[in-house]
């Protein structure tokens, strides 16, 4: 043994060959954390000093390489000055730099993803072969920072400008095909031969077969390219780059011009580079947003692992009521290999049903996603029915009736007699209580919320609601449902709304009083989708449906009298009386016309402003900054009121559920960050400056206490 750590070991093999392992203990991935970089900079100097090495092939004991840095280490040097962390990073990189210049060919076997600081330590090796179910990529941008072992020194001396700036400003991950395309990688084998083949090449480079050297040498020059080539081919990449990036995200072009300064230095100016521009990138408020939203995400991963511990075996699913809510959620069941059950009291229902279902199935089969085979599979697991022939063997069922409570509990207790006595019932209603629906059951106990949003196979969000009789089994077995349905659950608690459409109206209320004071809906549109929203709030209520949000709103204002029932007539009023229900008849604040796709185009309609005239008299001209605060204040608020009040666990759940279940700007981290990010001293008294508006834009009296006592919500 060359070398034994918790993270890394060396050990001699045969013919003068040594093998560098990645196998981190207590871990079921191999990552970059402290303890690694520290040993494998010892594991280096044993190398450089061990006698008889030929050469080393650098592998991993996991089922993966190398996924990357640990965040969670690596978000706590973002805290310190940008000297300390380009200084930092700079000492990191230099590890690999001292790997790269062992003095013995070395070849590294990707067994499997090998992301960020993995692709960068495989691209510090001489040759890489990959095995063909791998992937690689270098994701930093995603996080608002560039690569910073290496990645935009490396890769464009090894696949060229072009490809480089594609593989590190999109942050894409690539297949073995695609690697091998663009000469990331050498080799591309099938799994079980990727030690053998990575032996053979390890010892074809020993025997002279290959010239190591050189290509070692190549990585150490300035890329191959003249001035005027280098200049022309960083405009063109820096341009598509800008076009295809979200405009408040500045790490894909930050890394573009990295790359672009760094290409006419040799390897030592070009590290200094890019840990300089990581630096700039980590002290960034966006950077701080998207590294808090991938710790989340990570968070709300174990939280759903936790909760299948806990869950009953969930072999067959089951959905009341077909039509495109109940065949969506069939499909993604299915899809997902868990065969259900879908009823409905009517044949054209389950046509329907099973037709969104097809639908779905044949966009994967003409994208090249899925076979033909596969998909005639899945629709088979899909059994439709007009009886409950079937479901004394399912183990939870999604009622997605119509949204009336006596319909709903009518089902829902005619259903229960037909499932075991431990399956478990859930609602997919977005506004009636849960506990109220249990009250027609025999087992309260086995029934609880899931929420789904529309359309089902686009939106990663399920509200799993707890109710007041919902044992912990039942909300466990439907978290566990939704996360191998591929969503992402977050538990919450029963209340008018639940959560996210009760935030959510605070949001559209806001947006009423804009146009009450004579606000303009295309300049309120324009401006919130230049603060990030994928759709402003007009825009929003037609694809959400009008007479959708006016019976939600009637759900809010029954809940919530002090502030979310109105004293006016409101814009969203005027359009239901107008029959203008959004993109369903295609008349809402806007009309709509279906494209060459089949899709709804949004237009323009000058009926619009004379129905609107109802609700302000007169125009008048608000600021951008007004709208922003006039929208947002309230939202936030109701987000912290229902963190206080235990509607959600935990600033985590929060935060994700309104990214996931509602498009919240991924860039600004969630609502409670984006509160964090203001401070909340400053919020508070921004929200002071619409007080007269009435209680939606009142902190609550603990939001008061943390803004006086400069607390964040998250730490």
């Amino acid at each position: 043994m060359i070398y034994q750590g918790k993270a890394i070991q060396v050990k001699n093999l045969d013919q003068g060959i040594a093998e560098l392992c990645f196998d981190l203990q207590g871990d079921s991935i191999n990552k970059f954390n402290a303890q690694t970089i520290k040993e494998l900079g010892e594991s280096i100097t044993a190398l450089a000093s061990a006698s008889g090495i030929k050469g080393l092939l650098v592998s991993s004991a996991k089922s993966v390489f190398i996924v990357g840095a640990d965040i969670t280490e690596f978000s706590m040097l973002f805290a310190e000055t940008e000297e300390n962390i380009a200084k930092a990073v700079g000492e990191f990189s230099q590890v690999f730099c001292d790997f790269e210049d062992l003095p013995f060919p070395t070849v590294c076997a990707i067994n499997g993803a090998a992301m960020g600081g993995g692709l960068e330590m495989a691209l510090a090796c001489d040759y890489r072969v990959q095995a063909s179910s791998a992937s690689i990529g270098l994701p930093e941008v995603k996080l608002g920072i560039n690569p910073g072992f290496g990645g935009t020194v490396r890769l464009p001396r090894i696949i060229g400008i072009d490809n480089a700036v594609e593989w590190v400003c999109t942050g894409k991950d690539y297949r073995a095909p695609a690697a091998l395309d663009a000469g990331t990688v050498d080799a591309v084998v099938e799994g079980d031969q990727l030690r053998t083949a990575s032996l053979q090449l390890l010892n074809d480079i020993i025997a002279g077969k290959f010239d190591y050297k050189t290509r070692r040498e190549e990585k150490m020059m300035p890329v191959k390219h003249n001035d005027m080539e280098r200049l022309m081919a960083f405009t063109t990449g820096k341009a598509v780059v800008a076009a295809q990036s979200p405009r408040h995200i500045r790490s894909p072009i930050t890394a573009a011009k990295s790359m672009e300064k760094s290409a006419g230095l040799d390897r030592a100016g070009a590290m200094k580079i890019e840990a300089e521009q990581f630096a700039k990138l980590a002290k960034t408020e966006v950077a701080t947003c998207l590294v808090g939203l991938f710790l989340n995400e990570q968070e709300l991963s174990r939280q759903a692992k936790e909760y299948g511990e806990k869950a009953i075996p969930i072999n067959k699913g089951g959905v009341l009521g077909a039509g495109i809510m109940g065949g969506g959620i069939a499909y993604q069941s299915a899809y997902k290999g868990i065969p259900i059950m879908m009823k409905d009291i009517a044949e054209v229902g389950l046509q329907q049903g099973m037709a969104e279902a097809a639908k779905l199935l044949s966009k994967r089969v003409e994208r090249g996603r899925m076979s033909s085979q596969k998909m005639a599979e899945v629709l088979n697991s899909i059994h439709d029915t007009l009886d409950y022939t079937g479901f004394e063997n399912v183990d939870v069922v999604v009622e997605a009736v119509v949204e009336n409570p006596k319909v709903k509990q009518a089902v829902l207790a005619e259903c229960e007699n037909h499932l075991p006595e431990q399956s478990v019932l859930a609602s997919n209603t977005s506004t009636i209580s849960i506990s109220s629906l249990a009250a027609a059951l025999k087992r309260p106990e086995n029934f609880c919320g899931m929420h789904f949003f529309n359309p089902v196979h686009r939106m990663p969000l399920v509200e799993v609601i707890r109710g007041e009789k919902s044992s912990e089994t039942a909300v466990a077995t439907t978290v566990d449902y939704a996360r191998r349905m591929g969503k992402t659950p977050i538990v919450v608690n029963d209340c008018p709304g639940f959560y996210v459409n009760r935030v959510l109206f605070p949001y559209f209320a806001g947006f009423d009083m804009l146009l009450r004071d004579g606000g303009n809906y295309q300049q309120i549109d324009k401006v919130m989708e230049e603060f990030g929203w994928p759709m402003g709030p007009a825009y929003l209520l037609d694809v959400v449906g009008i007479d959708t949000a006016k019976h939600a709103s009637g759900v809010m204002a029954e809940g919530y009298p002090d502030r979310m029932k109105p004293d006016y007539k409101g814009a969203t009023e005027v359009m239901f009386e107008a029959g203008r229900f959004g993109q369903k008849n295609n008349q809402g604040f806007y009309c709509y016309e279906e494209d060459k796709k089949g899709r709804p185009q949004k237009n323009i309609d000058p009926q619009v402003d004379g129905l609107l005239s109802q609700v302000a008299k007169t125009k008048s001209d608000q600021s951008d900054d007004e709208i922003i605060a006039r929208v947002m204040v309230p939202m936030c608020i109701e987000v912290a009121r229902c963190l206080e009040e235990g509607i959600v666990s935990s600033a985590v759940d929060a935060d994700m559920g309104l990214i996931m279940g509602l498009g919240f700007p991924v860039f600004r981290g969630g609502p409670l960050r984006y509160m964090d990010s203001m401070g909340l001293a400053a919020f508070c008294d921004l929200a002071s400056q619409y007080k007269y508006l009435g209680k939606l834009y009142e902190p609550t009296d603990k939001l008061l206490a943390m803004a006086s006592s400069n607390e964040t919500f998250f730490h």
